[in-house]
């Protein structure tokens, strides 16, 4: 499996944006996906999650109210829709995945085996 994100660019505070996370090679029903992203200067860090099998979805505290994660298994993509976007929001952005992942580890980086390859995402002020 494949990982491919999509989707960021450069926007004013308060905007909106989304991303998505399209993988090639196998269904994504099994997969457990989260967002992922790293600010200048600091390590990576996570989002949002979206657990496989069920509609569970999981946020950190900063993103929580602001950001929705959603899937399309049909369509082997994964979403995060941001809104009011914040300078603070302003990273790489990764999309990851791990099959049947145990949903205590869903922030949990090392866990992950396929990342994409990031999409940056500039907040300016």
């Amino acid at each position: 499996v494949q990982l491919q994100a999509s989707g960021g660019g450069l926007v004013q505070a308060g905007d909106s944006r989304r991303l998505s996370c399209i993988a090639t090679g196998r269904s994504f029903n099994i997969y457990t996906v989260a967002w992922f992203r790293q600010a200048p200067g600091k390590g990576r860090e996570f989002a949002a999650a979206s657990r496989y099998g069920t509609s569970a979805t999981y946020y950190s505290d900063s993103v929580k109210g602001r950001f929705t994660i959603s899937r399309d298994n049909a369509k082997n993509t994964v979403y995060l829709q941001m809104d009011s976007l914040q300078p603070e929001d302003t990273a790489v952005y990764y999309c990851a995945a791990a099959s049947f992942l145990h949903h205590d580890y869903y922030n949990t980086e090392r866990y992950y085996n396929l990342w994409g390859q990031g999409t940056q995402v500039t907040v300016s002020s």
